[in-house]
């Protein structure tokens, strides 16, 4: 016969039902801003198609695209270092902030601004998808389970092997 349980959690059974830490959250958190980028962009897409033709419905898809190109990439080495090295992440992700940083101001400079580019449309479409991504982002980070201490591998004081 098991001695009753000593405290609250165990007499609610919340020891034995506990799930773990999530597992590599990011490929769920690089979704979820998709989403919330996608929709935040359809609007401001019409909006500017209405307010500035195709050049400004274009400029604000390229302003867009760039902003979620850079933030993706975060994401995705977050998932794939992560599986193997998670303490590793942060490195990463460090070292690739500067390489992003580094190399986009390389390609926009070489490219320039195009003739077609409405500067006002790429800009609002930028600013708007860096804060509603981050705000997802916060969001579905804030969603996961960290594990704050090491799990439980023999039995828990006061109580028999089952």
């Amino acid at each position: 016969m098991t001695p009753p349980a000593t405290d609250g959690f165990r007499a609610a059974g919340y020891v034995d039902g506990v799930s773990g830490p999530t597992q590599s959250p990011w490929l769920r958190i690089l979704g979820t801003c998709l989403q919330f980028t996608a929709a935040a962009l359809v609007t401001m897409t019409a909006i500017a198609m209405v307010s500035g033709g195709v050049a400004g419905a274009v400029s604000a898809l390229y302003g867009a695209g760039i902003v979620v190109l850079f933030f993706g990439i975060s994401l995705l080495i977050g998932h794939y270092a992560g599986r193997n090295n998670p303490s590793g992440a942060i490195g990463l992700f460090m070292a690739a902030y500067v390489l992003k940083v580094v190399g986009f101001a390389v390609v926009l400079f070489l490219l320039g601004t195009p003739d077609w580019l409405d500067r006002t449309w790429f800009f609002v479409a930028a600013v708007v998808v860096v804060i509603v991504w981050q705000t997802a982002e916060v969001f579905a980070f804030s969603k996961t389970r960290n594990l704050l201490y090491g799990p439980v591998t023999g039995p828990v004081a006061g109580e028999e092997k089952r």
